[in-house]
């Protein structure tokens, strides 16, 4: 495991970012032993980021992950969030404002047996809720010494420059890290958010880099899908199976598995790019981490972003093109970024 700084702070975290959703007996979860077994193995390996969240489990992954945690906590990176509603009768005990991000802090703390957080994600955009009053809010939760480091989660990226040319302007805390959902099949991130995190320095924490197990191997393997999917076989298109197949050829060439390869593929994008991976059983997450020491051949990369249709569209394909505009010198002026 190698690490990088978390963002433009000192902060190090590992190249590989734990997943804690499947924590506790719920569908499709851990057992609690198993879960242990998850995230010892991830220490093991060098790995010190574990994400959660207050709603996973009704809180049960925090929970647990509390538990584990104890005599080990600040060898770790605690990363959890708030904006989902912890009281669906109670409209105030949901979104990014004060007064939930207040309670939330708490119980989040209270669970993880902690008294400060690493980490903390706004969960997702509130359009409802200035992005005022939440940056001031996090940054007084920073002061308190509650948190250390937050970061803003599933957000158009001009919401995420406004938040941090904001705090900038105003000696608040800034948004570290974005979190985004990222794979071979769902690419939008390369439009605005990615570019935008790489050139304001921020780390890039990426789920769902499987696909929600369509490129596992699940649907590749004989015998069909025996785990790590949610997707029933018969809703998969050609775009989904074409990538699937592409990333089972690049893994079988590679002598890899495809996990391995669908998860080497975000990382080979772009360094800012952490992806979270998460397990249901500790050998899947031996499995996994295989992808510590796999580097995918640029041939590879080319035929796994030629399985699938995803364009830039504008204004990222037409300002591409548009370098003529600038005139014949143009092509002999060299960039801030290669």
């Amino acid at each position: 495991m190698r690490y990088r700084l978390l963002g433009r702070t000192g902060l190090r975290v590992s190249e590989v970012f734990l997943g804690a959703m499947t924590f506790g007996e719920q569908r499709m979860g851990a057992s609690d032993a198993e879960a242990r077994r998850i995230l010892d193995l991830y220490a093991e390996a060098g790995g010190n980021v574990v994400d959660t969240a207050g709603f996973y489990g009704d809180g049960q992954s925090e929970s647990l992950l509390g538990e584990f945690l104890q005599g080990r906590r600040d060898r770790f990176v605690v990363a959890t969030k708030y904006t989902v509603s912890r009281d669906g009768t109670d409209p105030n005990a949901a979104g990014s404002h004060r007064k939930n991000l207040t309670l939330s802090l708490e119980e989040s703390l209270r669970r993880l047996r902690t008294d400060y957080l690493d980490l903390y994600w706004v969960n997702l955009w509130d359009r409802h809720t200035p992005i005022e009053e939440t940056m001031r809010a996090l940054d007084d939760a920073v002061r308190a010494g509650k948190i250390l480091y937050v970061g803003l989660s599933d957000a158009p990226a001009w919401v995420v420059a406004h938040a941090n040319t904001l705090a900038d302007s105003r000696g608040w805390t800034p948004f570290a890290a974005v979190q985004a959902p990222y794979s071979l099949l769902n690419r939008d991130i390369e439009r605005e958010l990615l570019p935008m995190a790489e050139t304001f320095g921020m780390t890039v924490a990426a789920w769902g880099p499987l696909a929600h197990g369509v490129l596992s191997g699940a649907f590749t393997r004989p015998g069909g899908p025996k785990a790590r999917t949610r997707v029933a076989p018969d809703s998969l298109g050609p775009r989904e199976r074409g990538a699937a197949q592409a990333v089972q050829k690049v893994a079988e060439d590679l002598g890899a598995t495809p996990a391995q390869v669908a998860i080497a593929w975000t990382r080979a994008r772009s360094r800012a790019v952490h992806p979270i991976v998460g397990a249901r059983t500790a050998e899947q997450l031996h499995d996994t981490l295989g992808v510590l020491d796999l580097t995918l051949p640029a041939d590879a990369v080319r035929l796994l972003e030629e399985s699938t249709d995803f364009t830039l569209g504008f204004p990222g394909d037409f300002l591409a093109q548009a370098g003529s505009v600038f005139g014949e010198v143009a092509t002999r002026v060299d960039g801030r970024r290669p």
